[in-house]
């Protein structure tokens, strides 16, 4: 007998807000060794509201471009102080924030990586997780970096971070994430 495959559907119920924890978008957990930075943003839907109740979680090198992962040859050398993964939760406007160190380079085997966080999203709507990457403006390193050149050239600006002042002393960045739009404004998202 034939099995007539089931639709997809879209993932939730969705997370309790009791899921987090107050400090879960700290990847530094004070300890940290680099430079602080802040990047926020908001994710948005198709036709520019918010993306509520979305779950956003980052993961990066710490600020010498190393993972606390035995995958990591250098792991080892990996700041201790940083977790290099966290988790945040977007408000009723969309809004999130992470606070991290500005990570460093490092080389894999499709090459050298510029200094960048990655991105997922999951959230209501969303047929399963999006997967993004989040670069740095001013970096020499994005001219080069496979995953950034992997786009075409109209597209990697969308993946680039822009200068959001300082909060605290801290370099802010904003990234706004656009989960479905016009191909001129949606923000690029990866097969994970």
């Amino acid at each position: 007998m034939a099995l007539t495959p089931t639709p997809w559907h879209t993932i939730g119920p969705f997370f309790p807000r009791s899921f987090f924890r107050e400090g879960d978008n700290d990847l530094t957990r004070g300890t940290a060794l680099g430079q602080r930075v802040l990047i926020r943003g908001r994710v948005l839907e198709q036709g520019g509201g918010p993306c509520v109740n979305a779950v956003l979680e980052a993961w990066q090198a710490d600020a010498a471009g190393r993972f606390g992962h035995a995958l990591d040859p250098c792991a080892e050398a990996a700041d201790p102080g940083f977790l290099g993964w966290g988790r945040a939760w977007t408000d009723a406007e969309g809004q999130y924030a992470f606070h991290t160190v500005m990570p460093g380079g490092y080389v894999d085997p499709a090459g050298p990586r510029a200094p960048h966080v990655n991105l997922t999203v999951l959230g209501s709507g969303i047929m399963g997780r999006l997967v993004t990457t989040i670069f740095f403006p001013g970096q020499a390193a994005n001219a080069a970096d496979p995953v950034l050149c992997s786009l075409p050239p109209a597209l990697r600006a969308r993946l680039v971070a822009a200068p959001d002042g300082i909060e605290n002393g801290i370099p802010a960045f904003r990234f706004d994430l656009l989960l479905h739009g016009p191909p001129e404004a949606e923000t690029p998202f990866f097969e994970d």
